[in-house]
């Protein structure tokens, strides 16, 4: 009876088993969805490297239309070009990362695109946190980023880096144009002691003045020279009168 009463209990124990593990698997059906990023090149400094996305579909009533993402530290939005998405997606900057989406996808359809980025920072791991926009508006939110080794509900999307290939170095930005320096004081603002050949009403200005200089100058010299001999003739005018005045004296006496 002890032996017979015992036999059941290698069913129990499997039932119970058996209901453990559907509960693990109702617990985890909503935590299944997830987006994930994978890289071609997933090393800190690797150029042109082509990102893969997944954003798995959970919505029973829409399909995705938009995904937002934010870029992490060290990739600017204008670093970043579509590669390839859904068809009629469209990609478009944001101040912090891009916006990429178009038509509906159909209900269950996960939204998978890649995009090329020129270089990957330098760290350890890039977090793109993104939010899934479905067509009845609905919003998914990956945004949260472990610490720690914790589990959260909602992660975004990690991309883990090696170390960087030996000689890697960050692309240093195109130089601006050089801007033409101004001088400090232009042309305009000097006088020259010289007229310019090139400009000829300069040259004919200047002429005019040196012929009026000389003019005056001239003028000036023959006047000068006409009253030093006025000055002699009068003067011999009155030694003459002088003269003439004492003979006549002499010749009276």
């Amino acid at each position: 009876m002890t032996g017979t009463q015992s036999l059941p209990r290698p069913r129990g124990l499997g039932l119970a088993a058996l209901g453990a593990l559907v509960v693990l698997g109702v617990s985890a059906g909503p935590a299944a969805a997830h987006a994930g990023v994978t890289a071609s090149d997933p090393r800190a400094l690797a150029e042109n490297v082509t990102l893969s996305f997944t954003s798995e579909a959970e919505s029973d009533s829409a399909g995705i239309a938009e995904l937002r993402v934010v870029l992490p530290k060290g990739i600017a939005p204008d670093a970043v070009t579509l590669k390839d998405a859904p068809e009629g997606w469209k990609l478009t900057a944001t101040p912090d990362g891009y916006r990429i989406g178009g038509a509906a996808l159909a209900i269950g359809t996960d939204a998978e695109y890649s995009i090329t980025v020129r270089q990957l920072p330098d760290a350890k791991s890039l977090a793109f946190k993104t939010l899934e926009t479905y067509g009845d508006g609905k919003v998914s939110r990956w945004i949260e980023v472990p610490t720690g080794g914790e589990k959260v509900d909602n992660p975004a999307p990690v991309l883990e880096l090696k170390a960087a290939a030996p000689g890697a170095e960050p692309i240093t930005p195109s130089p601006s144009p050089t801007p033409t320096p101004t001088p400090a004081t232009t042309p305009s603002a000097v006088p020259s002691e010289q007229p310019s050949a090139a400009d000829p009403s300069a040259l004919a200005a200047a002429s005019n003045a040196e012929a009026t200089d000389a003019e005056e100058t001239g003028s000036g010299g023959t006047g000068t020279v006409l009253g030093a001999v006025a000055a002699v003739l009068v003067a011999a005018a009155v030694g003459a009168f002088w003269w003439l005045r004492r003979s006549q004296s002499r010749n009276q006496a």
